[in-house]
């Protein structure tokens, strides 16, 4: 839930009063780049060949057990044990001995739950030492082996044809990048281009300045992959990085440097990280399915208060209760938002550059308890219901706005990445009114990068205690 006041915000730049052509932001912001909308992503390592070789490694393990262990729904629990405590790892190809630890420990587990359920339902069945070893050891054999096979071959066929890249970040530093990814053709990763500013530093691969270059050295060398190699990339590329994962590319962030956090994968000997992009997140489904099973029960559950204070509303402030905007959702998208009407502007253009009516003098006691409890709120749920909004997310806003503080705020633009919401991780943290529109995309975009469902249903708790204890708007 936000809240808006008379005054410019601290974040906002000065913006001019004679200004009455409010423009709407396009699905795709005009940002330069025109990359195939709808080529197919890379397509992901296939775990068909690793399931097969844990299966197999299951089989061989359950030689192990004599003759009166040995039947087929005992074999049947350890497969379906082996494979559902299988090591998954975001690495495309990772090492045999990487994943020893863990293959080891996950088999081992498995035997272990083997032998408690013998013990517990057919004691004189029960597993002993000897067997437990023997087992656990074929089983982890074939296991390595099996898998060894699986990354051999695969890193076999990287090696010859490998995933092509473009380096963003300073030229110099993307350069050192560059050369060091080539001198090391095992990663499986070859470099272009070098997309940066201006073309400082040792010569090396082409250096991409502007749109049109990056989109044709895209196109001709069939980008996969693209590298950041410093941190303000993020915001200061983040509509090329957004355009390239759009169109299929993994984004992975490297630390040129010395690592400032501690990441698993690393390419060349560079700590690395995957970055999520795209325009659909895995989960996105169990979100739509939050959003609309708590708006439609608290729909139900608060009926009779909008009905209320539609009524009462009606009759202190007279026709017009409710309340329509445009605001600005995801990926520029214009939707009409609802509120109860608690302040009636003087004209249309009041109403898309005013910036808050919370000082507003003339409002009605009644209008002012509906702000200060946020009431005049609920009734944006039935947008979370149409599917415009989400209970969770950034704050939308008005177009003549988001142009002003994307324009102010690098960062601003990348909130419309994902559906905008009645709460979210900005306004639980305090940033609500006449707040840091810097702060706010800031922890609007850290939302959405660790975005997860738990997430979500945290914010909606603390939400739900704040309102408890509203000042409102």
């Amino acid at each position: 839930m936000t809240a808006e006041r008379t005054v410019p915000s601290p974040g906002a730049q000065p913006w001019d009063p004679g200004f009455s052509a409010v423009s709407v932001l396009p699905a795709r912001a005009a940002d330069g780049f025109r990359f195939p909308l709808r080529r197919p992503p890379a397509r992901p390592v296939p775990p068909l060949p690793l399931i097969a070789a844990d299966l197999f490694a299951a089989l061989v393990g359950a030689v192990a057990l004599d003759e009166t262990a040995r039947r087929p729904v005992l074999v049947a629990a350890l497969v379906a044990g082996a494979l559902l405590l299988r090591p998954h790892t975001a690495r495309p190809v990772p090492a045999v001995l990487d994943e020893l630890p863990a293959v080891c420990g996950r088999i081992a587990v498995a035997w272990l739950g083997l032998a408690a359920l013998l013990a517990a339902y057919a004691p004189e069945r029960a597993l002993g030492a000897r067997t437990l070893l023997l087992g656990v050891t074929l089983h982890a054999a074939a296991a390595c082996a099996g898998r060894g096979a699986v990354h051999w071959r695969r890193r076999a066929a990287l090696l010859r044809r490998p995933h092509t890249a473009l380096v963003i970040g300073p030229a110099a530093t993307a350069q050192r990048v560059a050369a060091a990814l080539l001198r090391h053709p095992r990663c499986g990763v070859r470099p272009v281009g070098v997309v940066a500013d201006r073309p400082d530093g040792p010569g090396g691969l082409p250096v991409l300045t502007s749109g049109e270059e990056v989109e044709r050295a895209f196109v001709q060398n069939g980008v996969r992959a693209v590298l950041t190699v410093d941190p303000a990339v993020r915001t200061g590329k983040g509509p090329l990085l957004r355009a390239l994962a759009e169109s299929g590319c993994t984004v992975w962030e490297l630390d040129a440097d010395s690592p400032s956090y501690q990441m698993r994968d690393q390419l060349a000997g560079f700590a690395v990280r995957r970055l999520d992009l795209g325009p659909r997140r895995r989960g996105s489904a169990g979100k739509r399915l939050l959003d609309v099973l708590v708006a439609g029960t608290l729909l139900v559950l608060v009926s009779p208060v909008l009905l209320g204070c539609a009524v009462v509303l009606r009759r202190t402030d007279g026709p017009g209760v409710v309340f329509r905007q445009e605001r600005i959702g995801k990926d520029g998208r214009p939707f009409t938002l609802l509120k109860f009407r608690t302040h009636r502007p003087a004209d249309e253009h009041e109403a898309a550059t005013r910036w808050s009516v919370a000082g507003e003098h003339r409002m009605s006691p009644f209008c002012r308890l509906l702000r200060q409890t946020s009431l005049d709120e609920l009734l944006q749920l039935w947008n979370v219901l149409k599917g415009d909004m989400s209970l969770v997310g950034p704050r939308p806003e008005r177009p003549y706005f988001v142009t002003q503080f994307s324009q102010a705020h690098p960062g601003y633009a990348a909130r419309h990445r994902m559906r905008t919401g009645i709460t979210g991780l900005a306004q639980i943290n305090g940033l609500r009114g006449d707040t840091s529109i810097e702060d706010r995309a800031r922890f609007d975009n850290a939302y959405i990068d660790n975005w997860s469902l738990w997430q979500d249903v945290c914010v909606l708790l603390r939400t739900a205690a704040a309102l408890v204890r509203s000042t409102g708007s």
